[in-house]
């Protein structure tokens, strides 16, 4: 049977990604008290992959804010750290790294982001995520690493990080005080795409048993922008909530100049099978009902 180690494991991608992959492959999933990636070197993450002897590697780890000099201890150095422990111990195994939308910068108004357009992040948090994907691609290049980024894009569902603006928006709409009084939250008024976390996790699993890989970076996108105020409706609605939502806070740092947001998910389809099978509507409902558990 397929091995298949998974870093980030507990995280909210990571844990669909888990259970997305345990019908398909023996699973290995340590915690950070086990090896934590931003501290260890690549000797330690070796003895790990040779003790495991994986056909691939999952990894669902990073940071999406903080110091410039912890995003890229989180989202590049982890990478380079897996590229040369993959490369030297566990030669053959895939390595799946989870990359983010953040990458492209500004995008043009109603242009879908394709994996060939270039990428002008705009904050460290797609910089660095930018540069992962840049050592990935280098690695498999040279044909030191069978590597490949999947690009999410606003991934939502069950387990919605509060670190989320929809995840923000649903802690806000339990806690409102009074019980039904207004809320406020930063401008709405920006397009993203929104791609329900089970599908990401379909993606990497599309990813980890494809025969081969004809690219190396993947969109995993639903394919439509939608304004956030659309689906900060959709979850006021499904949460009964009768107060008014106020758009008068300042807009997150890493995403400001980004007013547009769409992927292109032609690649996925054609590559790895993939495409989306939630809608819109489905995920914030699970968002939702997940932020109540």
């Amino acid at each position: 049977m397929t091995t298949v180690l998974v870093f980030g494991g507990s995280g909210f991608i990571g844990g669909h990604v888990r259970a997305a992959l345990h019908p398909h492959a023996a699973l290995v999933c340590p915690g950070r008290r086990d090896l934590d990636l931003v501290a260890c070197g690549v000797d330690e993450l070796g003895a790990l992959l040779r003790a495991c002897r994986p056909d691939a590697v999952v990894a669902c780890t990073g940071r999406m804010d903080g110091r410039v000099d912890e995003l890229v201890a989180a989202n590049v150095s982890v990478t380079a750290k897996l590229v040369e422990a993959v490369a030297a111990h566990a030669p053959g195994a895939r390595l799946v790294r989870i990359g983010s939308a953040g990458e492209y910068g500004p995008v043009p108004h109603g242009h879908a982001a394709a994996e060939s357009d270039e990428a002008r992040p705009v904050s460290e948090y797609g910089l660095t995520h930018l540069t992962a994907t840049r050592l990935v691609e280098l690695a498999a290049a040279a044909r030191r690493v069978d590597g490949v980024t999947l690009r999410v894009f606003n991934p939502i569902g069950p387990g919605l990080s509060a670190d989320t603006v929809l995840g923000r928006v649903a802690t806000l709409l339990r806690r409102a005080t009074p019980p039904g009084g207004p809320v406020t939250v930063g401008p709405l008024s920006a397009h993203r795409d929104f791609v329900d976390v089970r599908d990401v996790a379909a993606a990497v699993v599309a990813a980890v048993r494809a025969r081969r890989l004809p690219e190396r970076v993947y969109n995993v996108a639903s394919g439509r922008a939608v304004p956030v105020r659309e689906a900060v409706r959709l979850m006021v609605e499904v949460a009964g909530f009768t107060g008014g939502v106020r758009e008068n806070q300042p807009a997150p740092g890493r995403s400001a100049a980004v007013d547009w947001m769409c992927g292109d998910i032609s690649r996925a389809a054609r590559d790895l099978g993939w495409t989306p099978s939630y809608d819109l509507a489905e995920s914030v409902k699970a968002s939702w009902a997940g932020a109540g558990a």
